[in-house]
């Protein structure tokens, strides 16, 4: 759930940012059935599609309407954070618990690209004509193979990587699904920096 936005929400919402948004409705409806479910499993699962929910209605939002304006992808991204924060004393902990560790990865990915230097890179790409856009994602992608920015970007995924691994022993499934969520995060961010760097046309940032 946190790769799914990636390969199919990022191309939806480039295309069609409406329906893409409009998906929401069936998405938490989904989630809000299975969660009276009397099975354990496809409780656990109907919670845990009421978070994805959430995160999907952030990145359509942002990347529909705002996608030119990076100063707002983290307090978009962030709509739901009273309601998560309220979840985690619920019925609806796991829900949370996805939707706030999406959260910090997202936080945490911004805050790199902005130590980096890759933020300033942003609006270049995304206003530029499709045949530039590659080229100059690459470029931004070098930029993080520098010394400096690449010795934040490797601190930044040891320090998120030690996280995941103490808080993935932790009893409660919810402390689990957190670190599993940023986990894939992490691999997620791997694969879009692999892609800057040798295939910069196939990256859905553009």
């Amino acid at each position: 759930m946190v790769a799914l936005p990636v390969f199919l929400q990022a191309p939806w919402v480039r295309m069609a940012p409406f329906s893409a948004t409009l998906f929401t409705a069936p998405l938490l409806l989904a989630g809000l059935l299975l969660e009276r479910s009397q099975r354990p499993r496809w409780c656990s699962a109907g919670a845990l599609l009421v978070g994805f929910s959430g995160s999907w209605l952030a990145g359509c939002l942002f990347w529909g309407w705002c996608r030119l304006h990076p100063v707002w992808h983290l307090p978009i991204e962030a709509f739901a954070l009273p309601l998560a924060i309220g979840g985690l004393q619920g019925r609806w902990r796991l829900a949370a618990s996805f939707y706030l560790a999406s959260l910090l990865g997202t936080a945490c990915t911004d805050g790199v690209m902005a130590l980096t230097g890759v933020m300033g890179w942003w609006v270049q790409v995304l206003e530029a004509p499709i045949q530039q856009a590659p080229q100059l994602l690459h470029q931004a992608a070098l930029g993080v193979l520098e010394p400096l920015p690449l010795v934040i970007t490797a601190c930044a995924g040891v320090l998120l990587s030690a996280l995941c691994w103490r808080t993935w022993d932790h009893a409660d499934p919810a402390w689990r699904l957190a670190a599993s969520a940023l986990a894939t995060t992490l691999a997620v961010d791997g694969l879009f920096l692999a892609a800057a760097l040798w295939a910069p046309q196939l990256s859905g940032l553009i």
